[in-house]
């Protein structure tokens, strides 16, 4: 017997008498509360997706057949522990119950005529895998190869930044000394793209073994990222560590089958075709090739005799058929520091930066996940798959770790993680947080709103910097240049400045992607369109504007001058809008609007290098993508004190009052209480199983 409780923001609370049931129970409720979203989870880690929402699907769906998701999900759930098997199993098993009704209730499938399908017991491990795949940024690796090939090779890490496309993270973990209640607190957000429905479901799971509350991901079991059990509370961040290669291969055909070139020489190759339907339009087959590295991502066997140059992706779960599971039903049952952190060595991907903190004074700031050891040029680029100083050579360990001494501070900065990748986030947010923490001793749960939300752009200081050294301005330009040096530096929704910043900064990234010094990088680039995000110029430019205004390199590049045709063009049209007003939420949906319009969708405050990190794309848009897909506060001191928030709200169903509930809130910084005593909350039905 199962009990479905929910509180007043509809955030769902499941009770059952075992581990199993609870499963179950989670899986049904997930079903019911996004139906659509787990469906589409299901299709795009299948490959399926073209069929029901066209052919702008299919560059996703050959991606995901290509790189083998699905059945490298299959092979690392056959691979797990039979106890945890049969968990994941449950989990699907209640999925499969709740598929119908959560169906019912979701227009979407009316109107793309989808109807539900079957999920595999192996599923969950699919829709963890296809949601991080992109994670580590892999494609970065063909942008620095062709920064490389076009530029030289001195220049192959001039646009090295955290970029819109690469998943971060603000945490931090506050110790009992610098709080009021005399226990730790631990707090951040998970910036990912904002999502709608949202990537992240608030619950609430009791069974015997267990009491947690945490952040959920529908089509998953457990509470893997953010969760409190009660006596322990964990957190993590992207460690942006580099833990995927790609492979330069020589395919060609031999009797009987494909070959590619490897250390041992000429090596059989699996191939195979597949169909990808496509609803409007002609389906599309897809050749499937595996190497010893891995499978191919990129090109394709030749049609006769001779070579082709393809690429391949090698990626831990292909390799050791392991997702790291094992770790998921060990968190649940944490009661200690100690306890996570053992659940933490057994994690694979994506290789996080853990923060946790217990009742009994037990702090941990460590790395988890697993990173291969190979030759350096592996975490840069493209490297030829015949030589055999590019094969793995064992695993990174032990995995970097911290002690904690007042507060430790995650957020996708260099520091831990150093050894484990190439590129991380600047540290203007790391360096943000630790600041506004050291101004008091007397943190308490609510106080931690203030950080999430302070909107201070350390980022803005090379591009002022060229704007102070200006002189000779014509009136216009010149009243510009002195609001700009007066600013605050806060991107606020209801800045004027926070706008005419923006402005100008756009105009300063347009100019440089139209420069004669980077127009070897100023077409596509001959890669699948799956891969664009991190592929486009304007987008590289924007992200690494910081480096791009104090790089050495590229000489030709007269920066004053660029920054003052820029403060000159602003000037003489100057925004009449407030940052908010430009910098609205673009959540991206499966299915948008079906006349395009969408809604309209409020304005934020907050830039890419705040702590409020809600990103633009400077040079091509205002509208945020990204941002916090979910806030929280763990308050060891009491549980029922936490606090967190989603975009959102809680239910995944289009006019749902749980729908978009939690929207107004997020927006200016407020935070749900987080409730756990059962009869505060309203039973809503019981569930045989």
């Amino acid at each position: 017997m199962t009990e479905v409780y929910r509180d007043s923001w509809g955030i769902p609370h499941l009770r059952a008498g075992s581990a199993n049931e609870l499963a179950f129970a989670q899986g049904r409720n997930a079903a019911v509360d996004r139906a659509w979203q787990l469906e589409t989870e299901r299709h795009r880690a299948q490959g399926t997706t073209a069929a029901f929402l066209g052919e702008e699907a299919v560059a996703w769906d050959r991606f995901a057949r290509q790189a083998r998701l699905d059945d490298t999900a299959r092979r690392c759930y056959e691979a797990l522990g039979a106890e945890t098997r049969a968990w994941v199993a449950a989990y699907v098993d209640g999925v499969r119950a709740g598929l119908a009704e959560g169906a019912a209730g979701a227009p979407e499938f009316a109107r793309c005529g989808l109807v539900p399908g079957v999920w595999d017991p192996w599923t969950p491990l699919s829709v963890w895998l296809t949601t991080h795949i992109l994670f580590a940024g892999f494609p970065t690796k063909l942008w620095r190869e062709e920064v490389a090939t076009r530029l030289g090779d001195e220049a192959i890490d001039l646009f090295a930044v955290d970029g819109p496309a690469t998943a971060g993270s603000n945490g931090w973990l506050v110790t009992a000394d610098r709080t009021g209640t005399g226990a730790p607190i631990i707090a951040g957000d998970p910036h990912r793209f904002i999502e709608d429905p949202g990537v992240y479901q608030q619950v609430h799971l009791v069974c015997p073994e267990y009491d947690v509350v945490g952040l959920a991901f529908p089509g998953v079991p457990g509470v893997p990222h953010f969760a409190h059990t009660g006596s322990v509370a964990w957190a993590i961040t992207n460690a942006m560590a580099d833990y995927q290669d790609l492979y330069r291969e020589r395919l060609r055909r031999a009797s009987g089958g494909l070959e590619a070139l490897g250390p041992d020489g000429w090596r059989p190759a699996a191939h195979h075709t597949e169909t990808v339907e496509v609803a409007g339009g002609e389906p599309v087959t897809v050749e499937i090739v595996e190497t010893e590295r891995g499978p191919v991502i990129i090109g394709a066997a030749p049609e006769g005799d001779g070579i082709a140059e393809a690429v391949s992706l090698r990626y831990i779960p292909r390799v050791t058929a392991d997702l790291g599971f094992g770790a998921f039903p060990a968190l649940l049952r944490a009661r200690t520091v100690a306890d996570v952190d053992r659940a933490f060595d057994r994690w694979v991907e994506p290789v996080n930066v853990v923060q946790a903190a217990d009742t009994a004074g037990g702090l941990l700031h460590r790395t988890a996940g697993r990173v291969p050891l190979r030759h350096e040029d592996n975490r840069l680029r493209i490297v030829p798959a015949w030589e055999p100083a590019h094969a793995w050579q064992g695993w990174h360990e032990p995995m970097p770790r911290a002690g904690v001494e007042d507060f430790a501070v995650m957020a996708n900065e260099r520091r831990l993680a150093g050894p484990l990748g190439v590129e991380f986030a600047p540290p203007h947010r790391a360096d943000r947080i630790a600041e506004l923490l050291r101004e008091s001793k007397g943190w308490t749960a609510p106080d931690m709103a203030a950080v999430h939300m302070d909107t201070h752009l350390a980022s803005a200081g090379p591009l002022l910097g060229l704007v102070a050294g200006l002189d000779g301005l014509a009136p216009d330009a010149a009243g510009l240049r002195e609001r700009l040096l007066r600013w605050d530096r806060r991107m606020d929704a209801d800045s004027t400045v926070a706008a005419a910043y923006a402005a100008v900064r756009h105009a300063v990234v347009r100019r440089l992607v139209a420069h004669p010094e980077l127009a070897a990088l100023a077409g596509p680039l001959p890669y699948p369109a799956v891969f664009r995000p991190w592929l486009t110029l304007v987008v590289k430019t924007g992200y690494a504007l910081e480096g791009l205004l104090t790089t050495r390199l590229l000489p030709g590049i007269d920066r004053t001058d660029v920054v003052r045709q820029a403060l000159e063009e602003v000037a003489a049209a100057p925004p009449e809008a407030t940052w908010g007003e430009l910098h609205r939420l673009a959540p991206w949906q499966a299915l948008p609007a079906a006349d395009g319009s969408g809604d309209e969708w409020p304005g934020m405050a907050g830039d890419h290098d705040c702590v409020l990190a809600t990103s633009s794309v400077p040079g091509l848009t205002d509208h945020g993508a990204r941002g916090p897909s979910a806030r929280y506060v763990w308050d060891l001191a009491r549980r029922e004190d936490s606090l967190w928030v989603v975009p959102l709200g809680a239910r995944g169903i289009p006019g749902d009052a749980h729908h978009r509930d939690q929207l107004p809130l997020w927006l200016r910084g407020a935070l749900v209480p987080v409730v756990t005593d059962f009869d505060k909350l309203a039973k809503e039905r019981q569930h045989d199983h």
